[in-house]
């Protein structure tokens, strides 16, 4: 089965930015997120993966307008979190054009919600999480609930995906959390995207033979020169 690969657009005030470690104090601008798609597309990507930080923490959506340019202007198969936190955001982000939707501050409080939106809508649940415990509010807030735990109350429900960031690795590229993400899909029994920390194509190497997870989340490698992601295609995703 092929790695899936999904290069990662962060969105702070429209343009594409990476954090270190979920701090908003400590983001690197790296320039306009439609042009970053652009050549994302034209390097053979399918997919997309965008979080609206800025909606992360109000809580809505705040980048609409970026986003939406993306959708018209690449054939990428787009997921985006950042700010859903209802049933009419989730249809408008759908009827954009947007692949699936992400939820994940919602999921903490109101996981019943998502698995209802999940028999409905293409769902993925994003469990963000500094040493096991789950963050939210864009990781400025801690919740005290477990990962793990967290991951078992999706276990046979409609979710599409599982994406598991490890919060303290996450724009430090000091490699992703791989046992981390191996227990998440093991307690959920679903799909499980790795993130945060990826940076060698060393690592799509070992992730490729971890049979537990199924895409990894590829940022600051890129936008640091770490990787030829038009390479890690290639090699990857064309099995």
């Amino acid at each position: 089965m092929a790695l899936d690969i999904y290069p990662a657009i962060d969105l702070k005030n429209g343009k594409a930015v990476r954090l270190l470690k979920g701090d908003m104090g400590r983001a690197t601008f790296y320039g306009e997120a439609l042009d970053f798609a652009k050549k994302f597309a034209d390097m053979g990507a399918k997919y997309l993966h965008i979080v609206d930080l800025d909606g992360a923490i109000a809580g809505s959506p705040q980048n609409q307008e970026v986003i939406e340019k993306i959708v018209k202007t690449t054939s990428l198969k787009i997921q985006l979190g950042g700010g859903i936190r209802n049933e009419e955001t989730i249809k408008s982000y759908l009827e954009m054009g947007i692949a699936r939707v992400i939820l994940g501050s919602i999921a903490i409080h109101n996981w019943a919600f998502v698995k209802q939106m999940a028999e409905i809508y293409p769902i993925v649940v994003g469990i963000d999480a500094r040493e096991g415990r789950v963050a939210a509010q864009g990781w400025v807030e801690e919740s005290g609930v477990d990962s793990n735990e967290l991951a078992r109350k999706f276990a046979g429900s409609q979710v599409q995906a599982i994406i598991c960031t490890d919060i303290n690795r996450d724009g430090a590229l000091s490699g992703v959390n791989m046992p981390f993400a191996q227990e998440i899909a093991l307690h959920s029994g679903i799909d499980t995207i790795a993130s945060g920390g990826f940076a060698s194509m060393r690592e799509l190497e070992m992730l490729d033979c971890n049979p537990h997870i199924s895409g990894v989340i590829v940022g600051k490698a890129f936008y640091e020169g770490r990787i030829n992601l038009q390479e890690a295609f290639q090699l990857f995703c064309n099995k």
